[in-house]
């Protein structure tokens, strides 16, 4: 009887022991792994994307994402080294599972997600810039991971998913130091082309919002049903939407009261309808 008792407490020692065996190489495993990674994969992966010209948010973001990724590796390592590698390649096929149903449930968050991350690493517009996407205008007020804030020149708010800005054209008016802008001025068939040529030039070069280099031009554009176009083209310097409607409107405006005081003609389209009308009255029975 003694020594069926002294058996079991050899056997509960031996459990004990593995047990404390298994347990302290799974700490050592994690400790050594985690360690490892904090110092050196974290910072390299952070130094990576800065000499590629990412983002701080970007940066910030792959830090974070690199830090799970080193807690993942850790546990995974730890369980290896403890010898519960059956139970950790059960964990990865259900956790595999799990990833693949979030995949299919969330695309649109992680396709705009992804797009998020291009946008700030392409830049093709920045916070401050004014851009037009889709029929719609605008002036950047920020940039997020999923989506991108707008404020139009209404003073509207408009939330854009990434997703949108990243595969369809946007127009960014302030992308470089110079912009042109047009303008066609309709004048009568009977008005002469070149005195009105002279002075959409002249009022061009005497504002002094427009460059002299490039200067100014003009092209007869269109012959159309009661005017000839003539397309004004013009450079302004540091574009920005009000200097971009400010300066046409003035210019415009200008181009007209000469044209008045030249008594140059800038016809409308008027249409004259004939015929008659017959009225037909039906006595009354």
């Amino acid at each position: 009887m003694v020594s069926l008792l002294q058996l079991g407490a050899v056997l509960d020692a031996v459990d004990l022991g593995s047990i404390a065996v298994s347990a302290a190489l799974f700490v050592a495993g994690f400790v050594v792994v985690y360690l490892l990674g904090m110092a050196l994969f974290v910072p390299a992966v952070r130094r990576l994307l800065g000499s590629k010209g990412f983002d701080e948010a970007v940066r910030s973001l792959a830090t974070s994402v690199a830090r799970a990724v080193v807690w993942v590796g850790a546990v995974a390592i730890a369980f290896t080294v403890a010898g519960f590698g059956a139970f950790l390649s059960a964990f990865a096929v259900f956790g595999g599972a799990i990833a693949l149903a979030i995949g299919f449930a969330a695309q649109d968050l992680l396709g705009n997600f992804v797009a998020g991350v291009f946008i700030l690493k392409d830049k093709p517009f920045e916070v401050g810039d004014w851009i037009e996407w889709d029929g719609n205008a605008g002036r950047v007020e920020d940039i997020d991971l999923r989506v991108t804030r707008v404020r139009t020149f209404d003073n509207e708010r408009v939330t854009v998913p990434n997703g949108d800005l990243a595969n369809d054209a946007v127009t960014n008016p302030v992308a470089y130091e110079t912009l042109r802008q047009k303008f066609v001025f309709g004048i009568g068939y009977e008005d002469d082309i070149d005195a009105a040529t002279d002075i959409i030039i002249e009022e061009a070069e005497a504002h002094a919002d427009i460059l002299d280099d490039p200067g100014p031009s003009v092209r007869l554009v269109e012959l159309g049903d009661s005017a000839v176009g003539l397309q004004s083209r013009w450079w302004i310097e540091d574009p920005d939407r009000g200097d971009f409607v400010q300066v046409r409107s003035e210019y415009v405006q200008r181009v007209k009261e000469r044209f008045d005081a030249a008594g140059i003609d800038m016809p409308y389209v008027h249409r004259e309808l004939t015929g008659s009308v017959e009225v037909l009255e039906r006595a009354a029975e």
